[in-house]
């Protein structure tokens, strides 16, 4: 990451000015930086984490959240592309795959590159459509089926203003992960790992094969106990088979 060069979109958990590698991290819908604060205990240690802060959420809860892909991934493509010189990885879970995704072909339509490798965890293939979208159910209805699905902590329902605050946040966050396909038209050239959880009803494996569609390089899937956050009740397990692949990137001449 070039020196001086800060912005509220990108946090670094462990800076390494001399990384051989930087990995790029969006969090899933509703989640912020925090989710990967301690990730660089688990990769290379010439691998450097940045972890991308979305508006509203966290360090930036009085901006508004983007409710559309393509706005959302080009003001990020514009705090990233003068800020992190390759190589560097793209990781994104969920609504962070997607971005992720829509990260690495708005920096190629930009003429800036792709990624070195996209990982894109815990979501179909954008060229697949939401069969049941949450993000316009009423209020009770929103709140039963995000309990189901996990991943936000308990105390967050038991406080009815809290909860009343974080709700459109989570609802603009499902927005542009819901509504958005994709048909898949010009593959990108960066290999593709998708990873999932093996209980996971949000995206089973036939879903994550399909991501095989959008490369022209290599593609694998790898696959852990658990439903949709696996990467935090796997998180050992998950960041252990990014540091293989990163490791092999980052020793590559």
């Amino acid at each position: 990451m070039e020196a001086g060069l800060t912005t509220p979109w990108i946090v670094r958990p462990r800076p390494n000015p001399g990384a051989a590698l930087r990995l790029l991290c969006v969090p899933y819908a509703g989640g912020g930086a925090s989710v990967f604060r301690r990730w660089p205990d688990g990769l290379p240690a010439d691998v450097e984490l940045l972890a991308i802060e979305p508006p509203g959420r966290e360090t930036r809860l009085r901006e508004r959240p983007f409710d559309q892909l393509g706005p959302l991934v080009e003001a990020l493509a514009d705090a990233v592309a003068p800020r992190v010189r390759p190589p560097f990885a793209v990781y994104g879970h969920s609504l962070g795959a997607l971005v992720a995704f829509g990260l690495a072909r708005e920096l190629r339509r930009r003429s800036l590159g792709e990624p070195v490798h996209l990982f894109v965890s815990g979501r179909r293939a954008p060229q697949l459509p939401e069969l049941s979208p949450s993000y316009h159910l009423p209020d009770p209805a929103l709140v039963d089926r995000l309990r189901r699905l996990g991943g936000i902590p308990d105390a967050l329902f038991q406080e009815p203003d809290l909860l009343a605050f974080f709700l459109p946040i989570l609802r603009a966050d499902l927005a542009v992960t819901e509504t958005a396909v994709i048909p898949v038209d010009d593959p990108l050239a960066c290999p593709i790992t998708a990873l999932g959880g093996l209980s996971d009803e949000r995206a089973s494996v036939a879903e994550l094969e399909a991501w095989r569609a959008w490369t022209r390089g290599a593609f694998d899937r790898e696959m852990f106990p658990g439903g949709h956050f696996f990467l935090q009740t796997e998180r050992t397990a998950v960041l252990d088979a990014l540091s293989r692949r990163l490791a092999r990137i980052a020793a590559a001449p």
